[in-house]
């Protein structure tokens, strides 16, 4: 498929293993999960995905259950979560997602990375029609796995579609319907690996491998925020 087809998938998977890797962006999912629905996993699919991810990530048992105990400290009602856009090197769309308990540093980080950049953040809402906010989850394709069986399962669930591709099964549906698609899974024992909640590009755009050298120094920078959750591009 060619070399600039290469440097973008290993760029999506460098970016993921980079962001799971932080142990403390993935304590702070796990507090603003168990902040916003409770802290008992078992009532809460968001608080279960979210230990589900850090453990999958080898993060240490009681750095999750400390996480989970600080959605009680006083200090979490600081945090605030806040959605950013913007435009990028060689015009790409960026939307960023953080959780932090300073905007004001916060916007001012990012406004910062993406002038240094050559680009700009846009007012909130404007690349919204550009992205499908969805439920991805990701596992491996077992032997003897039924996928139509599994659509006709989840179609109840939320379900849009599932997709098939090396091996890896993706299960997509509409953002709402996140804890309803993972409690089907889990009744179907399924081991998920992977599974949040993303915008998908509705137009995705090719780059070339020079231009998306330059794009990947600007999400480095964002990426290595403390204040940064996750970031989505346009990048087909």
């Amino acid at each position: 498929m060619g070399r600039a087809f290469e440097y973008r998938r290993a760029a999506k998977e460098k970016r993921w293993d980079k962001m799971s890797k932080l142990f403390p962006k993935l304590g702070k999912a796990i507090t603003m999960a168990a902040k916003e629905g409770g802290t008992d996993p078992d009532m809460n699919a968001t608080l279960r995905t979210a230990i589900k991810n850090a453990k999958a990530q080898n993060m240490p048992k009681d750095n999750i259950d400390a996480a989970v105990k600080r959605a009680n400290a006083k200090d979490v009602d600081a945090y605030s979560e806040i959605v950013y856009e913007g435009k990028g090197p060689h015009g790409v769309l960026v939307v960023v997602e953080c959780a932090t308990d300073n905007s004001t540093r916060t916007v001012a980080n990012v406004k910062s990375y993406f002038n240094k950049s050559g680009g700009s953040v846009v007012p909130n809402g404007s690349l919204e029609y550009m992205f499908n906010r969805k439920s991805v989850f990701e596992f491996e394709l077992a032997e003897g796995m039924d996928l139509e069986e599994m659509e006709l399962e989840l179609i109840d669930a939320g379900l849009d579609e599932i997709e098939e591709e090396d091996g890896k099964v993706f299960v997509y549906g509409d953002y709402t319907s996140f804890g309803n698609i993972s409690k089907g899974l889990e009744d179907m024992e399924i081991d998920v690996e992977k599974s949040n909640l993303q915008r998908i590009p509705t137009s995705p755009v090719e780059f070339t491998e020079e231009q998306l050298v330059d794009i990947e120094k600007m999400l480095d920078k964002i990426e290595d925020d403390d204040d940064i959750q996750q970031v989505f591009t346009n990048i087909a």
